[in-house]
């Protein structure tokens, strides 16, 4: 059972501090070395949504770009521009920095809720998540084998491979551009429908950029290979729950010039599309 209050630090680390009109700031753990950029994600969409008044609207998409590394031992100013209200549509602009200096930029856009023509692709075939290896236990198992440590820090989010790859061999283990994970937070929450989106942008920048380097013999484990997130896209088509199972299905239709180009869709275990995502991510051999 996981541990429930590796979840609510993480809800508490999610929500930045407002310090000024349209100012926030937020921390982030010691771990990683690097700010994880769907803590950055997470928390420049929480400051955005706490800029927008009205009550009727709600995210519908984030487009954003990572521009510099996060130094997790400095408070991120978040420094939101509330630069359109109309009448079903709001836009805001953020720009999160340090030293000065802007290390990410997202544009994020609210609409009141409205009908009209509605579709969305099936939902593939996933084994049920109960019936797979969670990635804390196959860390745990991998330690006691190998002697590696186990990679899975906080036990917040609950994730389960469908089809895990052989991170330690990766040449041995080369296959189609394609993956599927089940996600959830490991415990409930309340029924805020602004924070399961949040949750969700933060579970959004896990697993992805890895599914570029399956046709190829690399990991994101490797020392040789230098990764990192440029930008990100996310869309929200539908209500949903974090703390329920989320199938995240990717691909990758592209890596060249040392990039790797990979999308992702979410959906509920009854097969309602709530989300999509798309990333390009730096994949640099050094």
């Amino acid at each position: 059972m996981a541990d429930t209050s590796d979840l609510e630090g993480l809800l508490r680390n999610l929500q930045v501090e407002e310090i000024d009109t349209c100012l926030f700031v937020g921390k982030s753990p010691r771990l990683p070395k690097r700010v994880f950029g769907g803590q950055v994600l997470a928390q420049a969409l929480n400051a955005a949504v706490r800029t927008v008044e009205q009550d009727d609207r709600h995210p519908h998409s984030m487009h954003a770009y990572f521009l510099r590394p996060g130094d997790p031992s400095r408070k991120i100013v978040y420094e939101v521009d509330p630069i359109r209200d109309g009448r079903s549509f709001t836009t805001r602009r953020v720009v999160a920095k340090q030293n000065g200096r802007a290390i990410f930029n997202t544009s994020i856009s609210f609409q009141v809720a409205e009908e009209g023509p509605a579709h969305q692709f099936d939902m593939p075939d996933a084994p049920d998540p109960e019936s797979l290896e969670s990635d804390h236990e196959y860390w745990e198992r991998l330690a006691k084998e190998t002697g590696e440590l186990n990679m899975v820090r906080s036990h917040a989010i609950d994730r389960r491979s469908v089809n895990r790859r052989d991170m330690m061999n990766p040449a041995e283990d080369t296959r189609v551009p394609e993956n599927q994970v089940w996600f959830k937070a490991s415990g409930d929450l309340p029924d805020d429908p602004q924070l399961h989106q949040t949750l969700l942008a933060y579970m959004s920048d896990m697993t992805l950029i890895g599914v570029a380097l399956h046709p190829h013999p690399y990991s994101t484990r490797m020392p040789n290979m230098q990764f990192a997130s440029l930008d990100h896209a996310i869309w929200f088509h539908q209500p949903l729950r974090a703390d329920e199972w989320l199938l995240y299905q990717q691909d990758s239709p592209a890596a060249m010039a040392a990039r790797g180009f990979c999308r992702g869709s979410f959906y509920t275990r009854d097969g309602r599309l709530v989300a999509s995502t798309t990333q390009e991510a730096l994949i640099r051999p050094v």
